[in-house]
C-alpha cells in the first residue's frame, strides 16, 4: 500500500465517519427540540423577550 493510498483511505474513514457523527448529532438535537415534554420551556423562553416583569436598567 503506497502512501497516497493509505492517506485515501484514511481520509475516506474520516468523512465518513464524521459525516455520521454529524448526522446522528442533528437527530439528537432534533429530537430535544421538537420533543413535547420541552414545549413549555421553549414557549416561555420565547416569551421572555416580550415581558415586562422587570425593568432594563
Amino acid at each position: 500500500m503506497s502512501p497516497t493510498d493509505h492517506y485515501e483511505a484514511v481520509s475516506r474513514f474520516a468523512q465518513q465517519g464524521g459525516s455520521l457523527y454529524f448526522a446522528l448529532l442533528f437527530a439528537a438535537v432534533c429530537a430535544y427540540a421538537f420533543w413535547p415534554r420541552n414545549k413549555a420551556e421553549f414557549d416561555k423562553a420565547a416569551r421572555a423577550p416580550l415581558d415586562d416583569e422587570e425593568d432594563p436598567a
